[in-house]
């Protein structure tokens, strides 16, 4: 049975990834074992040391369908797996997501739905973007400012730039009632820190979106939070919204790690949203840029996004992880003057957040990433195989 995982050039240290206040956090994830019987192992952090779940929860889904979870995972006695360190060395540190589906929020800051008015205005052509961006960014955000979306506000703006010529689908879930979710992956598909991230090698103008991800469970409530890169092309969607499955899933597009935070009363779900989430892509060229994704700009809150996602219109039996969005589209120039940020092969993107840690990962193309071959059925199989099912 191989394992999902390759090496890459994404070298990355334990200590770095890591929670500034990791002692105290309650970290879950899941690691690629080889010996005895090989697949993922559902696991929790405790010093640098990696403790097999298995003998509590199968998979990842089941841990996180249940009550007292934290309470659970620290009391279990499993078997150590190994270091921290020596898992990422192999990078055999998994995403910590294994059936849930993998949903994402779009246009949830008012800076990114500028942008993708920007693209839409593009068509695809990447040197337009500065032209555009100069013409409509001050009218726009001068008519969008602490705008509660949904309200009647809201449709008066709405009203007015449609007479202005300015309204676009973009905006529409940005102030309008209902927000933007989208499918981002496929249960199993995600990669996890230390892993090659995939850009389609059609796309010329692409970036990374560093955002935070809430695990949610079957019943609709967040029980924990990760990191992620929402890995997006900006040519692509800016030619037809109908093409944000191409613009979005594709093979290794979605990262997420490194851990799971469990929340419990020292790390809730409102510290989400005064969180800030920075990132810097260093490139092999010498390259180098860095934003800042500041969560209390989201134009709309974690929970009317959860709302808006899972509930009695729509079930998650394995529960879900959700993209938060972001406010960071990188627009300095790269390439040519006027061309805007794109990625290069051998990028090395880093995305990290006080409380949540790091997660790092390398860029190189779709097609060259490893594909993803490690499925449902392989890990029924698994489990099967060790009499958890």
């Amino acid at each position: 049975m191989p394992a999902p995982l390759q090496p890459s050039a994404a070298d990355v240290a334990s200590g770095g990834i890591l929670p500034l206040d990791h002692e105290k956090a309650c970290l879950v994830g899941r690691v690629w074992v080889d010996t005895g019987s090989p697949g993922p192992r559902v696991a929790a952090l405790r010093d640098d040391k990696l403790i097999d779940l298995s003998g509590l929860a199968p998979t990842m889904a089941h841990l996180l369908d249940g009550t007292d979870i934290k309470a659970r995972v620290e009391a279990h006695s499993g078997p150590v797996l190994g270091t921290i360190q020596e898992f990422l060395d192999r990078r055999a540190l998994l995403a910590p997501c294994d059936l849930q589906a993998v949903k994402a929020s779009g246009v949830t800051f008012i800076a990114s739905a500028i942008e993708r008015v920007i693209e839409e205005r593009c068509q695809g052509a990447r040197e337009q973007a500065g032209p555009h961006r100069q013409s409509l960014r001050d009218k726009l955000e001068f008519s969008l400012i602490d705008i509660v979306p949904g309200s009647a506000r809201a449709s008066g703006v709405k009203d007015k730039l449609i007479k202005a010529g300015l309204w676009s689908q973009y905006l529409e879930v940005a102030i309008g009632p209902d927000p933007e979710i989208f499918t981002k992956a496929q249960p199993m598909s995600s990669v996890g820190c230390g892993a090659d991230i995939g850009v389609h090698p059609d796309s010329q103008w692409n970036n990374p979106e560093p955002e935070i991800v809430l695990a949610i469970s079957p019943a609709g409530e967040a029980v924990g939070a990760a990191l992620g890169n929402d890995v997006n092309l900006r040519d692509v969607e800016s030619r037809s919204a109908l093409l944000l499955g191409k613009a979005k899933d594709n093979n290794a597009s979605c990262a997420i790690g490194p851990f799971i935070r469990l929340f419990d009363d020292d790390f809730r779900l409102a510290d989400i949203r005064t969180a800030e989430v920075t990132v810097t892509i260093t490139g092999a060229d010498g390259f180098e840029t860095a934003g800042v994704n500041t969560m209390n700009a989201m134009s709309r809150t974690p929970q009317s996004l959860m709302a808006a996602t899972i509930g009695d219109f729509h079930q998650y039996p394995d529960g879900l992880m959700l993209f938060l969005g972001t406010t960071f589209t990188p627009t300095c120039d790269r390439e040519t003057i006027g061309g805007g940020f794109t990625h290069r092969e051998d990028d090395h993107v880093r995305i990290e957040s006080p409380r949540l840690g790091a997660l790092e990962n390398r860029v190189t193309t779709s097609d060259r990433a490893p594909p993803w071959r490690y499925g449902v059925r392989d890990l029924m199989r698994s489990l099967a195989a060790r009499q958890l099912l």
